[in-house]
This record gives structure tokens, sequence and C-alpha cells, in this order.
């Protein structure tokens, strides 16, 4: 059994729609934070003891690739052509384009689905996000067998799975551009607060002394008025004053009005 989980499972993860708010365009391979929508997902499903993607043919390591009948037929004959290969007593079931789950939101979906046919994520209104929870393999396969539908709330809402809210927003997915640069730009401060913290434990700073919205928004002055090489330099050099004693959010007011004027005066040269 997985260390941690509670239940041995497989995951399958749809990703053959069409994605027609996003104009047709290959929406698992869509990329947050260097990595595409479709291995965030299988990132967050570690432990599965088999990947399952239902969707073209990709390279991914260790997925097992199998079409619906007919292509972009619609979640549920996905699900049909997904379920064929799961093997587990428990399978992940979760759309392509969710970029901030976690292993660790899949843990607690699997431990609120014991005792019950599966569990499923509620989103920031408390409605449950069919394509991001856990189910027992052999409800979804007799639930399965005695539907003829094609909505995945009317084969899922009938098992009663668990209503799970997790923190973050593992439930957010990519249905258009606005989503996706939403996303793109959450999983950027993530990865910022992530390395801050590292860079903090490894120097033996205080996390809790550094104004991370500060140094961005000089940075973000100076890259755009000065020089972008020069936005570092000024991250640096800001570092050093507040060594010598300059109250930071001081120092960085004046920086940004320096920045400002420079940029004026580089604007006022051009135009003699």
């Amino acid at each position: 059994m997985p260390a941690g989980t509670g239940a041995v499972h497989d995951a399958v993860i749809l990703a053959g729609g069409g994605a027609r708010r996003l104009g047709g365009r290959d929406k698992p391979a869509m990329v947050v934070a260097g990595r595409t929508l479709l291995e965030r997902v299988a990132d967050a499903v570690p432990e599965a003891g088999r990947l399952i993607v239902v969707g073209p043919s990709r390279p991914l390591p260790g997925a097992v690739f199998t079409r619906e009948h007919p292509p972009g037929g619609g979640p549920v004959p996905a699900l049909r052509a997904g379920l064929a290969e799961v093997t587990a007593p428990w399978l992940a079931l979760l759309a392509a384009d969710l970029p901030f789950l976690t292993g660790a939101h899949v843990h607690g979906l699997l431990a609120a689905a014991q005792g019950r046919a599966g569990a499923v994520l509620l989103d920031a209104g408390g409605r449950e996000q069919w394509l991001a929870g856990v189910w027992r393999t052999a409800a979804l396969r007799e639930a399965l067998a005695a539907y003829d539908g094609r909505s995945l709330h009317g084969l899922l809402a009938p098992l009663a799975p668990a209503g799970l809210a997790l923190p973050g927003t593992p439930w957010f997915d990519c249905d258009t551009m606005d989503d996706l640069r939403q996303a793109r730009q959450g999983a950027e401060m993530n990865v910022l607060a992530e390395w801050t913290a590292l860079v903090c434990a490894e120097l033996g700073l205080d996390p809790g002394r550094v104004d991370r919205d500060l140094v961005l928004d000089l940075t973000k002055d100076v890259a755009h008025g000065v020089a972008r090489p020069a936005a570092p330099l000024t991250a640096y050099l800001l570092g050093l004053a507040e060594g010598q004693g300059t109250a930071p959010a001081d120092a960085a007011e004046r920086l940004a009005a320096l920045a400002r004027a420079f940029e004026r005066r580089e604007a006022d040269n051009t135009a003699e």
C-alpha cells in the first residue's frame, strides 16, 4: 500500500476534450510554470499504481494512453475507456487542466472517501467538481453499467460522495485564456513563495522580514524605467541599504522615485 494515502489507487486523467472555449487549442499541452497542464496533474498522483490518460498519446513517461469511442464523445465515454484500464480498488478521476492540484489534495480525498463510494473536491462556492475526485472502482463500474446518459453529474451524484473543501484552489481549471493567465500568475507566485522560503532557510534569514511585494514592485519599476538588468542589481542594493540601517520601505520609495525620474530624463533626451 503506498505510504500516506490509505488506499491503493490508480489515476484516470481525462485529456481528450475539444477545448472549445480555448479556440480548439491543445489544452493539456498548455504550459504553466514550466510544466504542461497534463504533467502538473500527473505530478499530483505519484503514488498511483497505473497512470491512465484518456486522450491522444503524448510523451508522458509511465502513462497508459487510451481513447474514448468516439474520440471527443464526452466525459462519460472517456470515463468508460479509462475505467477499463484500472486494476486498483480505488481510482482518482481527474481533468487534465487542474494546475494547482497536489498530492496532498489527492491524499485528502482518499481519506475522506473511506466508507463511502468516493469523494470530490468542492469549489469556493461549495459546488462539487466531478473531475476532481476519487472513487471506489467497484462502485463506479456498477454505476456505469446501469447508466446510459451523458452527464457526469447524473452518473456520479447518486453515489453520494463526500464533498471536501481543501486549502488553496485545487479545483481551479483552465477553460479559457483568462483562466490560463490566472493560473500562470498564481503558479509563479507559488514558486516565488517556495524559493523565498528555501533561500531564507539556507541563509538563516527570518522570512517574516521579507516584504516580497515591495521588492517585486520596485524591480518592476526599475526594469520598466531604467533597464531589465538594473532590476536585480537594485534589489541587491536595497538589501545593502537595509543592512546599513535604512528602512526598506523608505529606501524602496526613494529608489522607485529615482527610477521614474530616470525614465522621464531618458524620454526628454530622446525627444530632443
